[in-house]
């Protein structure tokens, strides 16, 4: 039976990731142009995806999260500055820096603390959520409620990058080229630092890393380990760590996920990431359909009034 599903779950996230971009390392533009009208606005057969990435500013309401981090929405979402003392946002074309208040001071704190922890001078953040949250045009299922984020496997230079450097220049690779372990060439005690970091904070509930790194992280961690449980493998994740915040107080239609386990997740638990068929799936044959987009029906009622709130 747990083989079985374990398959299910290859299945399924094959299939999700063949739709599905690669992130940190995927440009930007430096001169993006707005979205077209819709033909159709009203239409309920829309995407919701479309509706949502035309709504470049938050919804003026009470900050809350609505729905699940996958099929949701964020009332009330605040920016993240692009420019900070300990960080710097990348990719400014795709306007994805914002989240629930709470996700927003979680970013701040951490970067805040990244020097002191790990000689970085600060974080590259990548894509948090849109101003409204919803489902986005490119790239993830989730981020949808403003209350993930990613963070880029790559300190913070000590000046500003340009706007070009923002849009054009890639995250840093520190898997090793046979999947089974973190490049000891790129990897440093820093970027173990880091994610210890993240975990640490108590407003988090999961942070999603490529194997090889929890792998590392799983080695590295000595005596102190309690945050390791927080911690996830999951496929991709080699250029940046994801980091995901628990449903806040004053968001009761916020939907939480189950408690991260108390187990480890070290050991034998990380054997079946490192499986021939898990870390070098075959091609599948048949291409995988691609499920029909969410449209406003798929999303929770309390949606309809963030995307036509001022």
């Amino acid at each position: 039976m747990a083989v079985r599903h374990a398959f299910t779950i290859l299945a399924l996230a094959a299939s999700l990731l063949a739709a599905l971009p690669a992130r940190a390392q995927d440009k930007g533009t430096v001169n993006p142009k707005p979205l077209p009208p819709l033909a159709k606005p009203d239409d309920p057969k829309n995407p919701a995806k479309e509706l949502f990435a035309r709504k470049p500013q938050p919804a003026h309401m009470e900050a809350r999260s609505i729905g699940f981090y996958t099929r949701g929405c964020l009332a009330g979402g605040v920016a993240l500055p692009i420019n900070g003392k300990t960080w710097q946002v990348m990719r400014l074309s795709r306007q994805r820096n914002f989240g629930h208040p709470e996700l927003v001071a979680f970013m701040e704190r951490l970067a805040a603390k990244v020097p002191k922890v790990s000689g970085w001078p600060g974080l590259l953040v990548g894509d948090m959520a849109q101003a409204r949250g919803g489902p986005m045009l490119t790239g993830h299922t989730s981020h949808q409620v403003g209350l993930d984020a990613d963070i880029w496997l790559t300190p913070m230079p000590k000046t500003p990058l340009s706007r070009e450097e923002r849009e054009e220049m890639s995250a840093v690779n520190v898997v090793a080229e046979d999947k089974r372990d973190v490049d000891p060439k790129i990897w440093t005690h820093g970027h173990f630092a880091v994610i210890k970091a993240a975990a640490e904070d108590g407003k988090v509930e999961r942070i999603f890393v490529n194997a090889a790194i929890k792998k590392a992280l799983c080695r590295e961690a000595g005596t102190d380990r309690a945050f390791l449980h927080k911690v996830r493998p999951w496929w991709g994740h080699n250029y940046h760590f994801h980091v995901r915040i628990a449903c806040p107080a004053g968001s009761p239609e916020c939907k939480a996920q189950d408690p991260a386990a108390e187990t480890e997740g070290c050991g034998k638990d990380l054997d079946y990431w490192f499986s021939p068929g898990v870390l070098n799936p075959p091609p599948p044959k048949e291409p995988a359909k691609p499920k029909p987009p969410l449209t406003m029906a798929d999303l929770p009622p309390g949606c309809r009034q963030v995307l036509v709130a001022p």
